[in-house]
């Protein structure tokens, strides 16, 4: 786990910033729900048998001898406080959230045992149409952050859940014959999880695959409709893809469409967001039946690729557009004028010099700063109603402006 710090701070704010005014535009509403769940949640929704249940999850008996757990992923939080609140039945929903998730994997670049996701659910629709639209919607994101050139969208169809165990019968048994030569991990998976082998980074069971059954051949015909007609609609829309037969989600609750947005910028830690259809979910954790598509993306896997690919705007770590200086015995004056200026010009990020200090020193400060303009105020400029302004990043002369003129002065400055 690791702190953020403010130089970093401003970073993710902009990017959350960005995310949800996109969010806001597609008309996605936000959920709120607690980082902690009954641990119950997960092993129905994810699955027992997956990695995160098995080895990584943060689990814990309370005072009350209840089994809780901090939250591995949200959109089993997202269907619970659903259905407990009433929102499925009945309904269309189109939420997003974005919060902190907990696993206890193993720490490399981009992965850490606390993270940050925006994930995106929609519920109570079941064509193409919606896939594609959370697929536009996590295309905007990318763009919009300046990443699109640098992922590719990655799709699949992993069918329903009779299909998904017949081609799980002939993946078994095709692999069997070559168990000896499986990696320690797809050993394991073969009994446990047997698709999640195709998403093996292992060279030689990748080879292995390359003869094995491919899932598209088991597929039913109406996951075979729904993905065809998902490609029609990212095609008009322009949304370019490649078509991976061996991508699978790692939970237990996706079926039909699957995806992700990968990239080769982050080495071995390609995927930046991914996501899928989980029309199951809903009714496997007590509700009525309801169609569902949502993802997940990854904030500190986003931010290390806007960095690598140098796609963070100029000046975003500029905390202030004005610094005032105060020499002298004018503090209750400063004070007075830092709070006119922020009721007047409500944007402006203004820094008041405090703990006192010379008129050097201040202006060390006030270049510190990152302001673009500092304003002084001392003894003198009190008794004659001005304030001087001096230009910290421009080659301009200071000039001396009425205090009755620095409102509008400032406005059209900043």
């Amino acid at each position: 786990m690791n702190d953020l710090l403010p130089g970093d701070s401003a970073i993710w704010q902009y990017v959350e910033n960005t995310i949800k005014s996109i969010l806001q535009r597609y008309a996605y509403q936000e959920i709120r729900f607690p980082i902690m769940e009954s641990t119950d949640l997960f092993k129905r929704s994810i699955g027992e048998v997956t990695d995160i249940v098995e080895k990584e999850m943060y689990t814990f008996e309370d005072r009350n001898g209840d089994s809780l757990t901090l939250r591995p992923e949200g959109t089993a939080c997202c269907v619970r406080a659903c259905e407990e609140h009433g929102l499925l039945y009945n309904q269309t929903q189109r939420l997003w959230y974005m919060g902190p998730m907990f696993r206890h994997e193993r720490p490399q670049k981009g992965r850490y045992r606390q993270f940050h996701q925006v994930g995106v659910e929609a519920f109570g629709m079941e064509g193409p149409d919606i896939d594609a639209e959370i697929l536009l919607l996590s295309a905007r994101i990318l763009r919009e952050l300046g990443a699109a050139d640098f992922v590719t969208l990655q799709i699949n169809s992993i069918g329903d859940a009779a299909s998904r165990n017949s081609y799980k019968a002939a993946l078994v048994a095709h692999l069997e014959a070559h168990k000896d030569q499986l990696d320690e991990d797809s050993q394991r998976r073969l009994t446990t999880n047997p698709m999640r082998i195709l998403d093996s980074k292992e060279a030689s069971t990748q080879a292995l695959l390359n003869n094995a059954p491919v899932l598209w051949d088991y597929l039913d015909e109406a996951s075979r409709a729904h993905f065809e007609q998902l490609k029609i609609l990212l095609d008009a829309a322009g949304i370019k893809y490649e078509v991976n037969q061996r991508l699978v989600r790692g939970l237990d609750y996706y079926g039909k469409t699957a995806f992700e947005w990968v990239t080769d910028k982050l080495g071995a830690q390609s995927t930046v967001c991914g996501g899928g259809r989980y029309d199951g979910l809903v009714e496997q954790l007590g509700g009525r039946a309801t169609p569902a598509v949502g993802f997940g993306m990854g904030l500190e896997r986003l931010v290390l690729l806007l960095q690598e690919v140098q796609a963070i705007p100029e000046g975003i770590n500029q905390i202030a557009d004005i610094y005032l200086v105060a020499v002298g015995d004018v503090q209750k004056e400063a004070l007075h004028l830092a709070e006119l200026l922020r009721n007047e010009i409500p944007n402006l990020r203004l820094i008041n010099n405090c703990g006192g200090g010379n008129f050097k020193n201040q202006l060390k400060k006030a270049d510190k700063s990152t302001a673009k303009v500092a304003l002084i105020l001392g003894e003198d400029e009190v008794q004659k109603s001005v304030v001087a302004v001096k230009f910290l990043r421009e080659d301009q002369p200071q000039q001396i402006i009425a205090s009755s003129e620095i409102i509008k002065f400032l406005k059209n400055l900043v």
